[in-house]
């Protein structure tokens, strides 16, 4: 399956100011699509590759830190790129904390857009990429029994299988076995593995129990 290309979409009440960067992004060899507000925006599925918004702050209706706000909430992963005629220090620095890549000034200076768009959809073709490892890590973890799910995250606390039996009142050899079948889900075959996986989940690995000698 072909990965769909970057996109970068461009918000702005101006009309003139959408053609404009349009114009600059063909220059560059970027696809664009170029929404009259923030509305307009959200009403568009996801993007499904890497993306990059650049969106004006101030806008009738929704502006631009309310339209990341939204996007936030909605746990969307859009790069932004802000665009101002009336931004201040406090506007910045609220949009640059919530994560933007950059609060360019109008007139903007068209190698600095670039160079920031250019960063926005690097930064957006790695995030889709840990994403994607999160996923199907978390998908290799879904294969596994509850039972197995539990001698797993103590496995990762560095305990021993008797130690594990120990912990959850079964035998060695049922340990030894959960632990087996567990790995050839997984598709490890160690512990370091075990752990690099559960780590590429995000699943907060277990703490060792303080009774175990």
């Amino acid at each position: 399956m072909i990965a769909p290309s970057p996109m970068v979409f461009v918000i702005d009440d101006d009309e003139s100011i959408r053609k404009s960067v349009k114009r600059l992004l063909a220059g560059a060899g970027y696809e664009s699509e170029l929404f009259k507000s923030a509305g307009d925006f959200l009403a568009r599925l996801p993007y499904a590759g890497p993306s990059c918004v650049i969106v004006d702050v101030q806008m009738p209706g929704l502006n631009g830190l309310d339209l990341q706000k939204t996007l936030i909430q909605r746990r969307r992963d859009e790069q932004l790129v802000f665009l101002t005629g009336h931004g201040d220090i406090p506007m910045c620095a609220q949009a640059m904390k919530a994560g933007a890549v950059d609060f360019l000034p109008k007139p903007v200076k068209l190698a600095k857009l670039l160079e920031c768009v250019e960063r926005a959809l690097a930064h957006s073709v790695k995030q889709r990429y840990y994403a994607a490892e999160k996923n199907d890590a978390r998908r290799l973890l879904d294969l596994l029994t509850p039972r197995e799910f539990e001698v797993m995250q103590l496995l990762t606390t560095g305990m021993l299988n008797k130690q594990v039996g120990g912990e959850l009142e079964i035998t060695e050899k049922t340990v030894k076995c959960h632990r087996g079948h567990l790995m050839q889900k997984l598709g490890v075959v160690s512990v370091a593995e075990l752990i690099g996986l559960v780590q590429k989940a995000e699943v907060p690995l277990a703490r060792s129990p303080t009774n175990v000698a």
